[in-house]
């Protein structure tokens, strides 16, 4: 069996960055995005884990209403960083 290490604030940040961004004015194109999720993801713990075991015990962390404020949070302050810095080519 090939294991693997996987964040699962990837995932999570990932789920809800859409959502979101929905309610705030800043560039959406694929490339803010990605700069956005970059930040916020920075801003955030990291949750590792390597099996299925380990990843539902992440999904229970969902649970508590912290974990989602904490996300918007950082998506939020990611935003205004990169509408303020926009890197457009």
């Amino acid at each position: 069996m090939v294991y693997t290490i996987r964040n699962y604030m990837e995932e999570a940040v990932g789920n809800m960055i859409d959502k979101v961004l929905e309610n705030i004015d800043v560039c959406k194109c694929p490339k803010c995005k990605l700069d956005i999720l970059a930040l916020a993801l920075n801003r955030l713990p990291p949750r590792y884990f390597v099996t299925k075991e380990g990843e539902l015990f992440e999904k229970m962390s969902e649970l508590q209403d912290q974990f989602y404020v904490d996300i918007i949070a950082a998506i939020a302050a990611a935003a205004f960083i990169v509408k303020n810095n926009p890197k457009h080519d």
